[in-house]
């Protein structure tokens, strides 16, 4: 599945559709450059699942939680991970099976331990169709 977005928010919408569609236990990964638009989605992707609290990226935290929606959503951030060992230290294999839907950016840090089951999303910038033009990928 494909779909290029023009803004912030047609971003947001569309994340909110795959959202809305995410079963317990589904984990998603999202790939793209840095400002290429994967805090915009990943806020998208929690209002489809009806979370109410403001989702910011867990950068410096590895990881957030929220558990005010229709299933826990769980947020992680790989990019300051050396390797997928960090991840296991703090039990990420328990949210992978879990009862809630994993959003996972930076995947490719962590290559080795994201379940071959999950969604692969990419987010693409091309300057010359708009600074705000995004392609967005969902590899099933």
């Amino acid at each position: 599945m494909m779909k290029e977005t023009y803004s912030a928010d047609e971003t947001r919408e569309f994340a909110k559709e795959l959202g809305k569609k995410a079963v317990p236990g589904s984990v998603y990964t999202l790939s793209g450059d840095l400002g290429a638009g994967k805090t915009a989605f990943a806020q998208g992707f929690a209002k489809g699942l009806d979370v109410k609290e403001d989702i910011t990226s867990p950068t410096f935290t590895i990881m957030c939680v929220y558990e005010d929606g229709r299933l826990p959503f769980y947020h992680f951030d790989a990019y300051r991970l050396s390797d997928g060992s960090e991840l296991e230290a703090i039990g990420a294999e328990e949210f992978f099976y879990g009862r809630g839907v994993c959003l996972i950016e930076w995947p490719q840090m962590i290559e080795g331990y994201v379940p071959e089951t999950a969604v692969r999303i990419i987010i693409e910038k091309d300057i010359t169709k708009g600074e705000d033009y995004r392609k967005i990928t969902a590899e099933v």
